[in-house]
Formats: structure tokens, C-alpha cells, sequence
């Protein structure tokens, strides 16, 4: 970590009076050492341990262990807002929104995930717009004339013990995206006589106007939200509200230098879909989550954002993603996906596609199918075995997990957002890197770090047994997409030509 921390987070740089709050910040470089798992610093209580003045006690009624819980209360974790720069370091492509305006078949989701080392606990938001063309459901007339769609807005969240809360509409017009930045957001519900934001606005202004919704951007991210009532399958908790702010240390590519696409150049334009865009593979965040009857407040916490934009999900896919490592010095994230996915054409047409992206010590390790071959087995649920190569390196990551996983939504062609996916985040994992031997053999060994915190996923489907597959990508596609073309470059020369979301 550099020295920009004092940057976002000055109020932490101080002696607390209150023993059971922190102040350890970490201003060592990334490879300075100490294992990743002693980043954050965390602490955890009931809410109702949260007395407010308005309702304390007398003094005179107020027992020495009471009036301990309310000093306590008064030095809570508050994280600092800072409005989002232009031309921000790290910024990576089509962080912004893509919706073009046209009535095409599209959904974007959104995903940010914080981890908590210290209670082995994580929280995963995710967001998601679907035909944003129609700000309600579509009327008989709308329907013969443009085919079944699903509209609204969705707002999940995994966390704490795999537990889960969702708040969905069929409605979008209070959902706004940057068309260039990664910021958004929703309002379920605003406060009578306020109108709804439509752009980033400071906490205050925003806490004063929305009741239920969210807003999010790449330092500063705060909502609240109430469980809809229509989960049946899953644990759940009636409301969960949060308010943090993120550092971010990695994007999609070396630190220092010019930040990458996920998919490659070709994501700018709308085949192959769905995209897939690793916003930020690495952060550090610093605040609050209230969680049902739990409130979890920590600094330095481990943090990652992607999303994904479309016409629709890949048929099938799996993932795995991690931030929280034990074996290495300094910060290490993972993140490994693949899916089959409809190539462009009158026919149905799949393709294998996977990657596997490591960040460490400011390198970026890039295995995808125009560099290497990345060759998984994985299972219906409970393993995950990826291995990759390119031109320099290999890779090996193996995860398991025992826990039963909750079912997520995700937004479908078939029935809008539904159930379709199984995610934990209390998976076993290992990840090994290795220097290529002159005869392609493994070489030296450069990371061997081990997890009991990755967050896996198998969707889609059917899925009747372990899924063996290969990427394979076609001469003529390989040699395009290896291409040096710099298209957030050459458009941005010409903003009226830039499309939406680059």
C-alpha cells in the first residue's frame, strides 16, 4: 500500500480513545510483508448494542457495563466521502454504462465484494438492470410489437454466513448510470416531496432523499435495502444498510501502466456476448455494514468489483474469486471464470471461453484464450480445478468447499431475474504460479498462497455432470484480438463516436 491512503482515509490516522476500535493502517507496499489475511482491521456487534441519544437512559439508571456499551457507541467507523476525480489512476474500459437507448434485448449487472479476515465473513452487493428501453412492464401492444421482455431493477446481497437479502421492481426509471464511470444507482423509494438522484451525490443529500435504494461509485459505495419477501429457498434478513469507501490498489493490468479489457478490444462492440469486465481485481475499504440485527464495521477490508452487460447470460458458466490469502507478502487477487457462450449468428453456435487473471506484487498475470489455453474441471457443485499457461507462466488453482452455497438471482432471457446461480464464499482454495522452464515444463515457483475465503459460483445450465472443458479460440479471432488496437484511446479522440459504457 502507498502512501495515497492518507489521502482517503485521514480520519483514521489517530489515537482512539475507545480500545476496541483500531487504528492500524498498513503503509507498507504491496510486497513489503506480512501475510494479506493482517490487512483489515474489523469490529463486530449487535445492533442493538446502538443506543440513540434521543432514548438513552438517565445517567442515574445507566449500570458501569451499560455506560461502557454507550461510550463504545459514540466512536463508530466513519468512512470518508470523496467525490469521484476525472481521469482517475486505475480506471479500467467499459467501466461505465452501457445501454445505448435502443430497444435490443440487454441487461448490466453489476458485482462488489468486500471481505472481513478477521470473522471469515463476506458481503457480496450485486445490481442489475434489465431492458432499461422500458421504464415498467410492457403493455399487450409492447409486447406483440417487441416479444416478451422483463424489465425492473434488482438489488441482492450474500453475506454474512451465506445469508441473503434481495429488493427488486419491475420499474427502472430511478436507475441512472455514468455512461462513462463506474457510478450508479436506485431509488426503491424516496423520501415525499424529494426527488430521486440521478447522478452521484454527497451521503448527506443522499440519506436525506432516498428511503430504499442505493448509490456507488468507485471510492464510495451506501444504500439501504428491505428483503421483497419472494425468497423461499434461502436463509434471509429483513434489511441490511452500508455505507464505506474503497482505496483501489489494482484494476485489470500492471499498476503503473495502462488498464486492460477483460474480453479484449472486441468488448467494445456488441458480439460475443455477454461481456465480462474486472473493474477492480484489488482494493481496500473502510466502513460499515449493518446486517439484519448485526452491525460490522471494518477498515482495510479487502475489496473487488466486476460486472457484465448483454443480451444475456452465457448458457453456463463457473467462477471463483479471492482477495484474502495466507503465504504471501503483500496483496494477491484472483479472480477465474468460464462460460459457454453463444457466438453471433443464425445458428446456435457456442464457445468455450475462460480466463484466469492474478495480480501481485503490481504485476498483472493474464492467462486468457488469445495468450494461452486455460483447461478447467469442475464439478456440479463443490470443486474447481482451473489450470492455464501462456507464452511466460502457468497457473493452477484448486477449490473446494463443503457448504451447501445459497442460490442467486441473476438476470435471465428465459424469466428475468431468477434464481440460476449457487455461490459461497467459504470455500478452500490453493493458486500457484510458475515460471515457464526453456522446454515448457514448470519452472520456478513464484506464488503458492492458500484461502478459506474464495467465493465460487456454478450457473447456468443443465448442468448433469462435471463440466471438462478447453478454451479454443480461431486462428483468425486469435490474431484480432492480439492485435495492439487501443480502442478507449482512438475514440476518445472523438467523444460523439465514443459508445456507451467504454
Amino acid at each position: 500500500m502507498d502512501l495515497n491512503v492518507l489521502h482517503f482515509f485521514p480520519s483514521f490516522i489517530r489515537t482512539s480513545s475507545n480500545p476496541t476500535i483500531k487504528s492500524s493502517i498498513n503503509l507498507s507496499s504491496p510486497s513489503s510483508g506480512g501475510d494479506q489475511s493482517s490487512i483489515s482491521t474489523v469490529k463486530f456487534r449487535p445492533n442493538h448494542r446502538r443506543l440513540s441519544p434521543a432514548k438513552s437512559t438517565p445517567k442515574t439508571d445507566v449500570s458501569p457495563v451499560e455506560l461502557k456499551a454507550t461510550e463504545e457507541v459514540k466512536e463508530i467507523v466513519n468512512p470518508v466521502y470523496v467525490p469521484t476525480p476525472t481521469n482517475r489512476p486505475l480506471r479500467t474500459p467499459h467501466s461505465g454504462y452501457h445501454f445505448d437507448g435502443t430497444t435490443r434485448k440487454f441487461f448490466e449487472g453489476w458485482y462488489f465484494k468486500l471481505s472481513i479476515p478477521e470473522q471469515r465473513q463476506s458481503f457480496c452487493f450485486m445490481y442489475s438492470v434489465e431492458n432499461p428501453a422500458f421504464k415498467k412492464s410492457l403493455n399487450s401492444l409492447e409486447q406483440l410489437q417487441y416479444g416478451p421482455r422483463f424489465t425492473g431493477v434488482g438489488a441482492q446481497i450474500l453475506g454474512a454466513d451465506d445469508k441473503y437479502i434481495c429488493q427488486y421492481t419491475t420499474e427502472s426509471q430511478n436507475f441512472w448510470g455514468s455512461r462513462h464511470e463506474l457510478i450508479l444507482g436506485n431509488s426503491f423509494s424516496v423520501q415525499t416531496g424529494k426527488r430521486p438522484p440521478n447522478s452521484e451525490v454527497p451521503p448527506q443529500v443522499f440519506n436525506q432523499s432516498v428511503i430504499e435504494g442505493f448509490q456507488v461509485t468507485p471510492l464510495w459505495h451506501q444504500g439501504f435495502i428491505r428483503d421483497d419477501g419472494r425468497t423461499t429457498y434461502a436463509e434471509t434478513v429483513k434489511t441490511a444498510r452500508w455505507e464505506y469507501s474503497t482505496r483501489p490498489v489494482y484494476g485489470w493490468g500492471d499498476v503503473g501502466s495502462k488498464q486492460k479489457s477483460t474480453a479484449g478490444w472486441l468488448a467494445a462492440f456488441p458480439v460475443f456476448e455477454p461481456h465480462w469486465q474486472i473493474c477492480m481485481a484489488g482494493g481496500l475499504s473502510t466502513g460499515w455494514i449493518e446486517w439484519g440485527e448485526e452491525r460490522f464495521e471494518f477498515q482495510n477490508a479487502p475489496s473487488y468489483c466486476e460486472k457484465n452487460w448483454g443480451g444475456g447470460f452465457p448458457r453456463k458458466w463457473f467462477w471463483a474469486q479471492c482477495n484474502v490469502f495466507k503465504g504471501a507478502s503483500g496483496e494477491v487477487a484472483l479472480t477465474c471464470a468460464g462460460g459457454l457462450r453463444q457466438l453471433p449468428g443464425l445458428n446456435e453456435t457456442f464457445e468455450n471461453a475462460a480466463l484466469i487473471g492474478v495480480h501481485f506484487g503490481g504485476i498483472f498475470y493474464e492467462f486468457v484464450p488469445w495468450n494461452g489455453v486455460v483447461e478447467w474441471e469442475v464439478a456440479k457443485w463443490g470443486h474447481w480445478h482451473v489450470t492455464a499457461y501462456n507464452e511466460t507462466h502457468k497457473v493452477e488453482l484448486e477449490a473446494s468447499t463443503k457448504d451447501p452455497g445459497t442460490t442467486l438471482r441473476a438476470p435471465t432471457t428465459e424469466a428475468g431475474l431468477a434464481p440460476a446461480c449457487n455461490d459461497t464464499c467459504f470455500a478452500d482454495l490453493t493458486l500457484k504460479i510458475w515460471e515457464k522452464g526453456s522446454d515448457g515444463s514448470k519452472g520456478k515457483l513464484i506464488l503458492d498462497v492458500t484461502s478459506n475465503m474464495a467465493a465460487v459460483e456454478v450457473g447456468g445450465g443443465p448442468w448433469f455432470n462435471t463440466w471438462k472443458g478447453r478454451t479454443y479460440t480461431p486462428e483468425i479471432l486469435n490474431r484480432a484480438l492480439n492485435l495492439p488496437v487501443d480502442v478507449d484511446g482512438i475514440l476518445g479522440s472523438f467523444p460523439l463516436l465514443k459508445p456507451p459504457g467504454l
